[in-house]
């Protein structure tokens, strides 16, 4: 069963870090493109960060870039997202997803496929 499985959030103080993970359950890490994206109520979904699998490449959202990075492990078939020096506007929901090849360098959401339930980071004093 195809299934991706986020966790690691909390509530953390401003200029905190977190570390997320992502579970990737039912296929292999190998050639995908992967990513991080937040959302916050119903609005679209943010992007965070994008990697590509194949060689590492990688792209950020603006808003964050400097203060986060994102990897993987391909023998644990996990991903990770680290986040440092958080912001209140920071806080939402993160979500993991996969898509083909070639979308990390886009990082659009709306071309990634394959979805986890989503981690709440809650950035507050």
């Amino acid at each position: 069963q195809v299934q991706l499985v986020e966790s690691g959030g909390g509530l953390v103080q401003p200029g905190g870090s977190l570390r997320l993970s992502c579970e990737v359950h039912g296929f292999r890490l190998q050639y995908q493109s992967v990513g991080w994206f937040r959302q916050v109520s119903a609005q679209e979904r943010e992007t965070i960060a994008c990697r590509s699998m194949n060689d590492g490449q990688t792209t950020y959202g603006n808003r964050v870039k400097g203060r986060t990075a994102i990897s993987a492990d391909k023998d644990k078939n996990e991903i990770y997202l680290d986040m440092n020096n958080l912001r209140f506007d920071d806080t939402g929901t993160y979500f993991c997803a996969t898509a083909g090849w070639g979308e990390w360098y886009d990082c659009n959401a709306k071309r990634f496929g394959t979805w986890g339930q989503g981690t709440q980071v809650t950035v507050s004093s």
